[in-house]
């Protein structure tokens, strides 16, 4: 089985501590030691009673993945089309120069804040209101303001569009495997994203190819249901629309929200996590991984027969 990787108690506790959006910057060196030393645990059993005791006969009959994060390491992409975006628009806050986010503010930003235009306005809000080839003064009525914002994520949101379709992005590692391996054995295939539709179309046709994609049993977008992550309406929908119970359904995400929504769906959850969400406590994970390159079907299946056992 591959070598999963969950944190024991005490260990996690060092782990927990989210970061605060003040101070701007991660301590990435604490980061990387955290990231190696998830590499030399394996899962407590006291950490896989996380589902009801129903889930006693349990069995993988499907397989759900979150798009970015998971098939795709995509928040440094996200960040330069918000960086182009701002300095299109010469988007000047307290500085000469164009605003331009850095990878230790972002990596908190994207965890604490969902959806881009939130991230926009809460930022504004903190550091003023800026001037732009849109805008010659700060904006100061609500009207205004939503202009800027809708803007900057319209043009945010092509510029991601084309870097996409560049050619230099790929998925991260043994996920097209595990996709093939589930559907090979019959397992259903689904992808669940809190993005928007056209977005995560964009990166599943240019990432998992149009076949993959085309036959994916669930496909669920942000757009597709009410509330976002951590809420569990879109795993909930997922499980209806397969036709398959949340106890027999595994999701793999990448943060602590998603995982939230998993769990709190009554699902099991494995954690592949990236740089930004490696500092997140995954308490109720049943397994960690720092990807999925040596993850195979029937060690998910394990796990999962794991669960049930212990529950």
């Amino acid at each position: 089985m591959a070598s999963s990787l969950l944190i024991s108690h005490s260990n996690f506790l060092s782990f927990s501590q989210s970061p605060t959006l003040f101070p701007f910057h991660l301590k990435t060196t604490a980061i990387k030691q955290r990231q190696q030393q998830r590499q030399h645990y394996s899962p407590p059993s006291r950490h896989l009673n996380i589902v009801s005791s129903s889930a006693a006969s349990a069995s993988l009959e499907a397989l759900i993945f979150d798009c970015d994060g998971v098939i795709l390491e995509s928040e440094h992409l996200h960040r330069q089309a918000y960086n182009d975006a701002f300095a299109h628009f010469n988007v000047i806050c307290s500085s000469s120069l164009p605003l331009n986010w850095s990878p230790d503010f972002y990596d908190v930003l994207q965890n604490r804040i969902g959806g881009g235009k939130p991230k926009m306005r809460w930022y504004f809000k903190e550091h003023g209101w800026p001037s732009s080839n849109l805008f010659e003064k700060p904006p100061e009525d609500d009207e205004s303001r939503a202009k800027l914002i809708d803007t900057l994520q319209d043009w945010k949101t092509e510029r991601y569009k084309e870097i996409i379709k560049s050619g230099t992005v790929e998925p991260r590692p043994g996920v097209l495997r595990l996709m093939d391996e589930a559907k090979a054995a019959g397992k259903k295939l689904a992808v669940c994203s809190a993005a928007t539709k056209s977005s995560v179309i964009l990166c599943l046709e240019n990432l998992i190819g149009m076949e993959r994609f085309q036959g994916l049993d669930c496909f669920l977008a942000g757009d597709d249901v009410k509330e976002k992550k951590p809420d569990p309406s879109i795993y909930v929908t997922a499980s209806k629309r397969l036709g398959v119970s949340e106890r027999d359904c595994l999701v793999v995400e990448d943060s602590v929200i998603g995982l939230q929504a998993a769990t709190t769906a009554g699902m099991s959850c494995v954690i592949t996590y990236t740089p930004s969400t490696a500092d997140q406590d995954f308490k109720d994970a049943i397994a960690i991984y720092p990807d999925l390159s040596n993850v195979r079907l029937k060690d998910l299946e394990l796990l999962l027969q794991n669960v049930a056992a212990a529950s």
